[in-house]
C-alpha cells in the first residue's frame, strides 16, 4: 500500500477531530489563526511541518477546516439532526463526551 497516502488521509481525519476538540470551526478558523494555544497553532501549521512531512503544506489542516469544518460540523451536515437519517453521533462522539474520538498530538 501506499503508506503516505494512508498518513494523508488519517491527519486529514485527525484534523478535523482535533478542531471539534479545540473549538475551532469553519466559521472562526481565520480567528484561530491568531491563537496563542500551541496545539491550535500547530493544528492550522502556523508552527510545525507535519504537512510538509508528508508533502502537503503546512496549513492543509487550516483549508480542511475552512472548507468542510470540523468533525461535528461535517457529522451535523451529512448524518446529523437536520438530514434525513437524523442519526445522534452515539460512539461517533468526542472522548469526554462518551465516543471513541480522539486525535493524536499534532507535532
Amino acid at each position: 500500500g501506499d503508506n503516505n497516502w494512508n498518513d494523508i488521509v488519517s491527519w486529514t481525519v485527525n484534523c478535523t477531530i482535533q478542531a471539534e476538540e479545540s473549538g475551532v470551526t469553519a466559521a472562526n478558523v481565520d480567528e484561530m489563526l491568531g491563537s496563542d494555544d500551541p496545539t491550535i497553532q500547530n493544528l492550522l501549521g502556523v508552527t510545525g511541518d507535519l504537512g510538509q512531512a508528508m508533502g502537503l503544506n503546512n496549513d492543509f489542516c487550516y483549508q480542511v477546516i475552512s472548507q468542510v469544518g470540523n468533525y461535528g460540523e461535517i457529522y451535523d451536515r451529512n448524518l446529523g439532526p437536520d438530514t434525513p437519517f437524523n442519526l445522534a453521533r452515539g460512539l461517533n462522539e468526542q472522548y469526554y463526551n462518551g465516543g471513541l474520538l480522539y486525535a493524536p498530538p499534532f507535532r
